[in-house]
């Protein structure tokens, strides 16, 4: 009987604990359960952070074009954004150590006062010297009886006859002198007026003076070359009747030619009449003119490239340069500057909103500093303000710097690195 009580009780014991437990599992977990939710919520809502405000997004290889937008480089990288609370303090001085300064590549140099030019690249050709061209006239109708230049391109000499003109003025001309000196013989007129009748016909003054001498009315004249060069243009053939003010010839003297450059829209501020130029015609690669800018032209001639023309002189007593030919222009503007306050351009680190140069102070100590950038030119930038002359500032190391973010990472990169070696 007793044993039939125990077992009972047994029994019971077991049925109680199953109901509290199956109690426990599903009346206890529903009623946590909106506990748990209220606190993931919560968690979530204490978590959420406040949306950053993009300022521009910019190039991903450092070049200076932004957007507005987001977008894609020419290579479908995207454009990185630039936040607004990117802008901040230039921070604290920055301690390395001097075994991470080697490992790092940090090089330094000098802040100290140098001349910055930079390079303008141009592409030119050579045309004639206008002030050495020559147009062949007569003043006075009249006949071409012979040509003794008569092809394109000939080299003439001055005073090499060109062409034998016949010109009815000319003669009467010629014999009103005659009459003249006779009639100044007797103690008449003067002559005067007879001579300058013929200069203003374009009488060369030998052939007035061979008048006077011989005292001859000859018909024709063998016309004169005025100067020495090449005949660019004939206009004349043999028996041609021509009138006063034709152009029969073209001369041109090419001792001196002109190469005119077609400098961008962009980079025409940066030069002026005397700025240092070097021609190297692709004729003569490794024969560079050394020269100087001799004149602006005050309008562009090619609005579809945007350019303006530069002309350089150049000196061709040996004929080579001949017209037509392709020049490359080198102009180098500020070379005859002042020195002026500058640094390498590789210790420039622009972030997009600023630029910062990291200055050495010594026992392995850097601090960041804002600067204001002037020209740049050379491999040298000039700055206006943040840096002095004999500042030392970091060249070149390791990291690679481009945003703002970056700059503030690489800086706490320098230093944690330290903590950890």
């Amino acid at each position: 009987m007793k044993r039939l009580t125990n077992a009972a009780l047994l029994a019971a014991g077991i049925l109680a604990g199953a109901g509290g437990t199956y109690w426990y599992l599903h009346r206890g977990a529903n009623s946590a359960e909106p506990m748990e939710m209220s606190a993931a919520a919560a968690e979530e809502r204490a978590g959420a952070k406040p949306e950053r405000k993009v300022l521009y997004y910019r190039n991903p290889m450092g070049l200076p074009d932004t957007s507005p937008v987001p977008k894609k480089d020419s290579m479908g990288m995207d454009y990185i954004p630039v936040y607004a609370d990117e802008g901040g303090d230039d921070g604290d001085t920055v301690s390395i150590s001097p075994g991470k300064i080697q490992r790092s590549g940090v090089r330094t140099e000098t802040v100290a006062k140098r001349p910055v030019s930079r390079s303008i690249r141009a592409v030119g050709g050579v045309e004639h010297d206008e002030a050495l061209l020559t147009a062949i006239t007569v003043r006075s109708d009249g006949y071409i009886e012979d040509l003794f230049v008569d092809k394109t391109g000939q080299a003439v000499e001055k005073g090499q006859p060109l062409f034998r003109f016949y010109s009815p003025q000319i003669q009467l001309a010629q014999a009103d002198l005659l009459v003249a000196m006779r009639a100044q013989a007797r103690g008449g007129r003067d002559m005067a007026g007879a001579i300058q009748k013929l200069r203003n016909l374009g009488v060369p003054e030998s052939r007035i003076r061979a008048v006077r001498e011989s005292k001859d009315n000859p018909r024709t004249l063998d016309w004169p070359s005025p100067t020495t060069g090449d005949v660019t243009s004939k206009s004349v053939v043999n028996g041609q009747f021509v009138e006063a003010g034709d152009e029969l010839f073209r001369i041109a003297d090419h001792t001196r030619m002109w190469v005119i450059a077609e400098v961008a829209e962009a980079d025409i501020g940066d030069i002026a009449v005397g700025t240092p130029a070097t021609v190297t015609l692709r004729a003569f690669p490794n024969q560079p003119y050394d020269t100087q800018v001799g004149f602006i032209y005050p309008e562009m001639r090619n609005l579809e490239t945007r350019t303006v023309p530069v002309r350089i002189v150049l000196d061709n007593k040996d004929g080579r340069i001949k017209p037509g030919m392709y020049a490359d222009v080198v102009f180098r503007p500020g070379e005859k500057n002042a020195p002026v306050t500058a640094v390498p351009a590789s210790s420039v680190i622009d972030s997009g909103t600023r630029q910062v140069v990291l200055v050495a102070k010594g026992e392995g100590k850097f601090e960041p500093r804002k600067v204001k950038l002037g020209r740049t030119g050379g491999g040298y930038v000039e700055i206006l303000d943040g840096v002095k002359e004999g500042d030392e500032v970091v060249t070149s190391a390791t990291f690679l710097i481009d945003s703002e973010s970056n700059l503030k990472a690489a800086l706490k990169d320098l230093e944690g690195q330290e903590t950890v070696q």
